[in-house]
């Protein structure tokens, strides 16, 4: 997948694409639904497959914040994306030249003048331009004076009347309910990043922990998992998968500064230092505690590895 960060950087061979347009974070089911039908259009035509999303997040741009938000960092992003068979991405850098931007302008500048779309796909609550003025009434209307189609996508509806969205499976993570993000995701929700050196403690009780920091994602309850572990090498290759129970957050035990997440990996063996992990966040066990003593703490995670293992063997 080709991946373009400014519309003056598209050649030729990627311009005149069906393309799906959306912030798409965390690519959950409805996200996969819309580009599914950008796929099936592009295919009738035989153009090129593309997503257009902002990045960074347009949140991010007017409402920064230390706390991070997004369910997918823009690297686990595009490979959601490219696994769904996208031939480019448009991750066009949102700034405040963007921001100031009419949803007129955009419109003629960039989907037309620089992207000459052939056609697009968005949800029906889609706005852009300054102030969010545009809407799909006005892309419509300017789709059909500038020649490129307009398709409104209706929302997937993961249960009663509620829509499935990026919203939803935030709350559910940050609420302990992992089970619930994955049904509206399609997937386990997982994080990604390279294992640290920590204080080596859990080694001195039998429990070695892969240490990992979130940097770019949100934060979900804290409290104890039954978790996936997934290996990588160099290039990104899967080497191995492992279940595992994990730690998120500050460790009241030890009074951590910063939350962390702490993951054990069941018969395993070797040195992680370094190395690509992706967790998977399978089930809550329970959230984080403090206990009187070692033995007691020792004695728990005797307990929350066999309820992980468990689950596991059931998932």
């Amino acid at each position: 997948m080709k991946i373009f960060r400014h519309v003056s950087d598209v050649t030729d061979a990627y311009k005149g694409a069906v393309v799906a347009v959306g912030n798409f974070d965390g690519v959950h089911l409805g996200h996969q639904a819309l580009i599914g039908e950008a796929r099936r259009m592009a295919e009738e035509r035989g153009a090129p497959l593309a997503v257009l999303a902002f990045e960074p997040h347009p949140q991010e741009f007017f409402r920064p914040s230390p706390v991070p938000f997004r369910l997918t960092p823009f690297a686990v992003k595009a490979r959601l994306i490219e696994s769904l068979g996208v031939d480019v991405l448009y991750a066009l850098h949102f700034d405040a030249a963007l921001a100031e931007k009419s949803a007129e302008d955009f419109i003629a500048e960039d989907l037309v003048g620089g992207l000459a779309i052939g056609a697009i796909v968005v949800g029906a609550d889609f706005r852009f331009g300054k102030g969010r003025a545009g809407n799909v009434a006005m892309l419509s209307y300017m789709g059909e004076m500038e020649g490129f189609g307009v398709t409104v996508f209706e929302p997937v509806i993961a249960h009663g009347d509620d829509k499935v969205s990026s919203t939803e499976i935030r709350t559910a993570l940050k609420e302990g309910r992992p089970d619930v993000a994955a049904r509206l995701l399609g997937r386990p929700w997982s994080i990604e990043g390279k294992v640290e050196h920590g204080d080596k403690r859990g080694r001195t009780i039998g429990y070695p922990t892969a240490n990992m920091r979130l940097t770019d994602t949100l934060l979900p309850a804290y409290g104890i998992y039954a978790v996936r572990a997934k290996i990588f090498d160099a290039q990104h290759a899967l080497v191995s998968t492992h279940d595992g129970v994990a730690n998120f957050g500050i460790r009241p035990m030890f009074e951590t500064p910063t939350p962390m997440l702490e993951t054990f990996l069941f018969d395993f063996s070797g040195d992680l230092y370094d190395r690509h992990l992706a967790i998977d966040f399978i089930a809550y066990i329970r959230p984080e505690a403090k206990f009187d003593s070692m033995d007691a703490l020792i004695a728990q995670m005797d307990k929350d590895s066999e309820a992980a293992r468990t689950i596991l063997r059931q998932s």
